[in-house]
């Protein structure tokens, strides 16, 4: 018997479910990958001498430009061009993806691990627009729990184990409340920065600081504030970068094989 309106007498649904599902997964992916080369796209080849002739852009295409608006009311839109910056370091062989071999200060060049990207040279904001990161002489709010060691006044060790400086101060984040830098008063009379996550604590038997990836006359080449009270999102990424650096190119040993 003809029943009008029947589908699944002649269609398949759970078929028809199974490929509506696998073209939404695609259309998923394929938006997802086109979103992700918002940043870092297009590639840049070293198979050219001129790596402005070779652009890799992959499957899919790179998006149109989207312009999104931020809390503090600037614009900013991706993809943009990436700022063109000299490379301080040549390829160790003749063939492509060979490893580089860093031409000045590789600490300071941002070659290998201390290559970082170039955000905007202002500060993170919290949601109310004060400034996120700052010493705790600026952050009167805030105070270091009674349980924990106050690292302020210990002397502070390079990686040779001689002294670099001195904790002069603790930079804390008011977003997500904890330390993210200690400031440290090197030999010159300068302050800077050091990244919580390079310092290691020793309150039981030489009661100091130590700083690993670093030795102790290298203090003096951590990228300097433009302002004391206050770290730009570009100079987080440099000082990091710096450290990040130093666990490689501090010292010629660590460039060659463990074994």
């Amino acid at each position: 018997m003809h029943v009008v309106g029947a589908l699944t007498q002649y269609i398949d649904v759970a078929q028809i479910v199974l490929y509506a599902f696998w073209i939404f997964f695609f259309g998923l992916i394929l938006y997802l990958r086109r979103e992700d080369k918002r940043e870092g796209y297009p590639l840049e080849s070293d198979r050219s001498e001129r790596s402005d002739r070779i652009n890799v852009q992959g499957f899919p295409r790179m998006p149109a430009a989207k312009t999104f608006r931020l809390a503090d009311g600037s614009e900013v839109s991706v993809p943009r061009p990436e700022a063109a910056r000299a490379l301080a370091a040549t390829p160790a062989e003749s063939w492509p993806g060979a490893p580089l071999e860093p031409t000045g200060n590789p600490m300071l060049d941002a070659v290998g691990p201390a290559a970082y990207a170039l955000r905007a040279d202002t500060p993170d904001l919290t949601l109310e627009g004060h400034l996120r990161i700052v010493p705790l002489r600026v952050a009167t709010e805030f105070t270091l729990a009674a349980r924990d060691p106050d690292p302020r006044g210990l002397p502070v060790l390079g990686g040779d184990g001689l002294q670099g400086g001195v904790v002069n101060d603790v930079w804390v984040d008011r977003s997500e409340p904890q330390i993210r830098y200690l400031e440290v008063t090197i030999a010159s009379g300068r302050q800077v920065l050091v990244p919580i996550g390079f310092v290691r604590f020793d309150l039981m038997w030489q009661r100091c600081v130590h700083v690993r990836s670093i030795l102790a006359a290298q203090f003096a080449g951590v990228p300097a504030l433009a302002n004391p009270e206050q770290v730009t999102r570009l100079e987080e990424d440099r000082i990091s970068a710096y450290f990040g650096g130093g666990t490689l190119y501090a010292q010629p040993s660590r460039l060659g094989p463990l074994l």
